[in-house]
């Protein structure tokens, strides 16, 4: 494990300098516009397979295994792109995320492969995997599940319309990516035993909301939203917990 791990690590560091830093906003614009007749395109897709040279010579792969390397990451990376660009909503942030989850896909599989007895049925095995799973599985759960409960336990408490109408329905919009960032900053301080910075999160969140709130004579909006926080805390810290008692 510790070999695939000192693989991957110079492979993601590859991969984030030459996608973020070295990718000029105009590739990118030039990508959009004229997709694979861009070749701003190949110079992004051959910059990522030469790039990895570097951690190769650094950790003394033999010339077979460069080649190979540069080859697979830049074809591979072309065609990633492509697709991205090719797509209405390659703009969008699933899109986005996708692009970087097939990209790192492809950089664990070589990884993978390259490590001397690692498999994919020695990971499945692992005594530490079920754990892993367990705190993937948590994760997905205070996300879009848990905004369903929470939606579901306030559709019993109706809101009193007011003038500020307007102001609730962005207060809305923005509360549900509001309950994720929220949300997995509890879950992840909680695995890690910090509650003092749970703490912190629920502070800073309450001085923002409550300058908010403050602005509308809407007692049944600030009980909405009231609700709401403390039953997507309390969700996640119950989750947060029962996960940590399972590592003990």
């Amino acid at each position: 494990m510790t070999e695939f791990v000192n693989l991957l690590i110079p492979f993601l560091l590859v991969h984030t300098v030459c996608d973020f830093y070295l990718q000029p906003l105009k590739w990118i614009k030039a990508k959009k516009q004229n997709t694979w007749r861009a070749p701003e395109l190949y110079y992004h897709a051959l910059l990522h397979g030469v790039a990895l040279i570097i951690p190769a010579m650094m950790l003394n792969l033999d010339w077979t295994s460069t080649a190979s390397l540069v080859v697979i990451v830049a074809v591979t990376h072309f065609f990633i792109d492509l697709w991205k660009v090719s797509t209405p909503k390659g703009d969008s942030f699933s899109y986005f995320m996708l692009d970087q989850v097939l990209h790192i896909a492809v950089l664990v599989g070589i990884a993978l492969h390259m490590s001397d007895g690692i498999t994919l049925t020695g990971i499945l095995k692992h005594e530490q995997f079920s754990k892993y799973l367990l705190v993937a599985f948590a994760y997905l759960l205070i996300l879009k599940p848990t905004s369903i409960v929470i939606g579901i336990v306030l559709n019993k408490y109706p809101i009193t319309q007011t003038s500020d109408d307007e102001d609730f329905k962005g207060l809305i919009a923005g509360g549900e990516l509001i309950g994720y960032l929220e949300r997995t900053l509890i879950l992840t301080f909680t695995l890690v035993g910090s509650y003092a910075a749970v703490g912190f999160v629920l502070a800073a969140k309450s001085i923002f909301r409550f300058g908010e709130l403050t602005k509308t004579n809407n007692r049944s909006m600030t009980e909405y939203v009231l609700i709401g926080s403390l039953v997507s805390v309390v969700i996640t810290t119950l989750l947060g917990t029962l996960v940590s008692l399972d590592w003990m």
